[in-house]
């Protein structure tokens, strides 16, 4: 494999390690709002992602500066894609009649 299809790939599974971690942080957020043991939900979900990304960058970068580096890059851009993909809109709030006349 040339060695420009290899660094894709190292960036594409950046992107996907990325994907994982931030995507199972909102996931973590998302179930401790109704849950009894947030604590627990939290401490779980840190480890458990921080293994899956540490092990990934490992077993990906292999030695290779160049190639940790262009994973952490995809991890970045995976963190800027999650964070927009799950954005809450917040309806814009206009001010109603009384509050325009009171200034």
């Amino acid at each position: 494999m040339n060695e420009i299809m290899m660094l894709m790939l190292v960036l594409l599974s950046g992107v996907l390690l990325g994907a994982i971690f931030f995507g199972g942080l909102w996931w973590t957020v998302q179930k401790v709002v109704s849950s009894k043991w947030s604590a627990l939900w939290f401490i779980g979900s840190l480890l458990l992602r921080m293994s899956i990304a540490l092990a990934g960058f490992y077993f990906i970068a292999r030695g290779s500066w160049e190639r940790m580096l262009l994973c952490l890059l995809g991890f970045l851009m995976a963190r800027l894609i999650v964070t927009r993909l799950t954005r809450v809109v917040e309806k814009p709030t206009y001010p109603t009649q009384e509050a325009r006349h009171a200034s």
